[in-house]
């Protein structure tokens, strides 16, 4: 199975995020996608940008042959997310500004990543993906 999906919030990131670092040498690419979480009322998300980039990244995702890992990371609710000392955004090895962010973890760093503001091109995912 080429695409493997974990899921976490701010509360459980530590948890989910160590077996995604435990599995990572099984992978060809190991991404986390930070996202906003989905309005309960709505089941949509609040940050239009990951609206727009979420089914581009996944069609990426799904059609590459190669396995790969994706950690989506849920920040929360716009204001937990606005919150300037939200631990995402003080975390020295994420140091998140916006949502989505799309990060390729490699030897247990951020190779690359991908702002809100690029997201969702396909030429810049794919070159993530391949490391290019």
């Amino acid at each position: 199975m080429p695409l493997k999906v974990l899921e976490a919030t701010v509360s459980s990131f530590d948890g989910v995020f160590e077996k995604f670092r435990s599995e990572a040498p099984q992978n060809r690419a190991n991404l986390i996608l930070f996202l906003a979480d989905k309005d309960p009322a709505t089941s949509l998300s609040w940050c239009p940008d990951c609206v727009r980039a979420e089914p581009v990244i996944y069609k990426k995702l799904e059609a590459s042959p190669d396995d790969i890992a994706i950690l989506r990371a849920y920040v929360g609710d716009r204001p937990t997310w606005r919150n300037p000392q939200h631990p995402w955004r003080v975390e020295p090895r994420f140091k998140l500004t916006g949502v989505p962010t799309l990060i390729r973890w490699e030897n247990d760093t951020v190779k690359v990543r991908l702002e809100d503001h690029e997201a969702h091109l396909e030429n810049k995912i794919e070159a993530l993906v391949a490391d290019k």
